[in-house]
C-alpha cells in the first residue's frame, strides 16, 4: 500500500518484502542531510533499500528561487542541481544505510563522470531521482543515477561522494 504524499508521519515502516523499499518524508530528509531552503533538491525520498537504492521525488513550483533568473523568459531546472537531487538523494541513502550516528555529517561530491542531460525540466514537472549504489569502501561511495519526469530520462550520471565528520 502506498502513503499519500501528505502524510504527516516522518518515515513510514514498512512490513514489505526486503525487495521494496521504505519512505521518508520531508522532516526526516531534513534530520539526515544538512540541505535547507533554497538548496534542499528533494522533497520526499521513496523505495528506499539499505545499501541498495532509493528514489527522490522533487515537485517543481515556478516558485523555485532558481527559476528567477535560469531563465526568465523559458524557465528550466539548471543541469547542476539536477545532479545535486541525485547527490542529495544518494546522500539520505547512505545516512539511511549506515545509520543514526551518521546523520549531521556532510557527504562532499568528489567526482561526476559520464553526465548527460537529454531534456529540460521545467515548472510544474515532478522529477524522479533514482540512485543505485554501485560499491562502497570506507567513506567512500559510488553511484549511479537518472533524473526522469515521467518516463522521460531528463539527465544521467555516475557520481562518486565522501562522507564526513562536519
Amino acid at each position: 500500500m502506498t502513503e499519500p504524499a501528505c502524510t504527516t508521519r516522518q518515515t513510514v515502516l514498512s512490513t514489505r518484502s526486503p525487495t521494496e523499499g521504505i519512505q521518508i518524508g520531508i522532516q526526516r530528509i531534513m534530520e539526515m542531510i544538512p540541505h535547507r531552503y533554497p538548496f534542499l533538491m528533494i522533497d520526499r525520498v521513496v523505495d528506499v533499500v539499505a545499501n541498495e537504492r532509493a528514489t527522490g521525488i522533487k515537485n517543481l513550483s515556478i516558485n523555485e528561487a532558481f527559476f528567477q533568473g535560469h531563465f526568465p523568459s523559458r524557465p528550466v531546472m539548471p543541469g547542476v542541481l539536477v545532479i545535486e537531487a541525485m547527490a542529495q538523494t544518494a546522500a539520505v541513502l547512505v545516512v539511511h544505510t549506515l545509520g543514526q550516528e551518521s546523520e549531521g555529517k556532510l557527504v562532499y561530491f568528489m567526482s561526476v563522470d559520464n553526465a548527460r542531460f537529454r531534456r529540460p525540466v521545467f515548472p510544474g514537472d515532478q522529477l524522479s531521482v533514482h540512485v543505485l549504489k554501485q560499491r562502497s569502501r570506507g567513506n567512500v561511495w559510488k553511484f549511479e543515477g537518472q533524473a526522469k519526469v515521467g518516463d522521460n530520462l531528463m539527465a544521467e550520471a555516475v557520481f562518486a561522494a565522501m562522507i564526513l565528520d562536519d
